[in-house]
C-alpha cells in the first residue's frame, strides 16, 4: 500500500521560491513509492479564519473546505513546507491549517523549512513543531532546512551547488523517518482506535 502523503505549501508571494522545495519533496516521495499530493494554500484560497470546518453544520461548509477535509482525513501523513516571515510561520499556511483540527489527529507530520538566507527557515520550522503537535500530529524528529533556497534548488527543483548536495544527503533520512512513523501510525489505527 502506498503511503498517502499531503505536502502543504503556504506562500502567497508572487515570486515563490519555496515551491522548488515542495516540488523536490513531492518528486522524492513519489520516487520512493508514496502517493504524494501538493496542497498549495494559495490555490485552495481559503478566507482568513472565521469559522473552522467543524463549526459548520454537516454538509454546510464551503466546497473548498469539504474537499480539503476529506483529503486530510484520508491521508496517512503530512509534510509542511514552511518559509520564515519575521522569525515566524507564513500566514497563508497557518491560516489553512487552523481551519481544521480533528482531521489532523493521529498522523505523522514532517517539516521542511527554507529561506533566502543562511538560516534556512529553521526558526519557523521550530515554531511549526509546537503548532503541529498541539494539533494532534506526531512530528518526526528529522527535518530539512534549505537556504539559501535559490542556491540549493534551480527553477526545476533540481539540486545545485553545495546546498543541493547537502539536501540530497539529508532527504533519505527525512523520508525514512516519515515513512517509519507513517507505517507505525497506520498499523496502530488498524489494531486499536485512537483514545478519542
Amino acid at each position: 500500500m502506498s503511503d498517502r502523503i499531503l505536502v502543504f505549501y503556504g506562500s502567497y508571494r508572487s515570486d515563490r521560491l519555496g515551491i522548488r522545495l515542495a516540488n523536490y519533496i513531492l518528486r522524492g516521495l513519489r520516487w520512493r513509492g508514496a502517493a504524494a499530493e501538493l496542497i498549495d494554500a494559495k490555490d485552495v484560497g481559503l478566507p482568513m479564519l472565521d469559522r473552522m470546518y467543524k463549526e459548520y453544520p454537516k454538509g454546510g461548509a464551503p466546497a473548498a473546505l469539504e474537499v480539503l477535509a476529506e483529503k486530510i482525513r484520508n491521508a496517512d501523513a503530512f509534510v509542511f513546507i514552511t518559509g520564515e516571515y519575521n522569525w515566524g510561520p507564513q500566514p497563508g499556511l497557518k491560516n489553512l491549517t487552523d481551519h481544521f483540527l480533528e482531521e489532523w489527529f493521529w498522523r505523522p507530520a514532517a517539516i521542511a523549512s527554507y529561506s533566502a538566507g543562511r538560516f534556512s527557515g529553521v526558526r519557523s520550522g521550530t515554531i511549526w513543531h509546537g503548532i503541529l503537535s498541539e494539533m494532534g500530529m506526531i512530528v518526526v524528529s528529522s527535518t530539512l532546512a534549505v537556504g539559501p533556497i535559490a542556491q540549493t534548488l534551480d527553477v526545476d527543483a533540481s539540486p545545485i551547488g553545495d546546498g543541493g548536495k547537502a539536501l540530497e544527503q539529508s532527504f533519505p533520512r527525512f523520508a525514512d523517518d516519515l515513512a517509519w512513523w507513517t507505517e507505525a501510525a497506520r498499523e496502530q489505527r488498524k489494531r486499536r482506535a485512537p483514545p478519542y
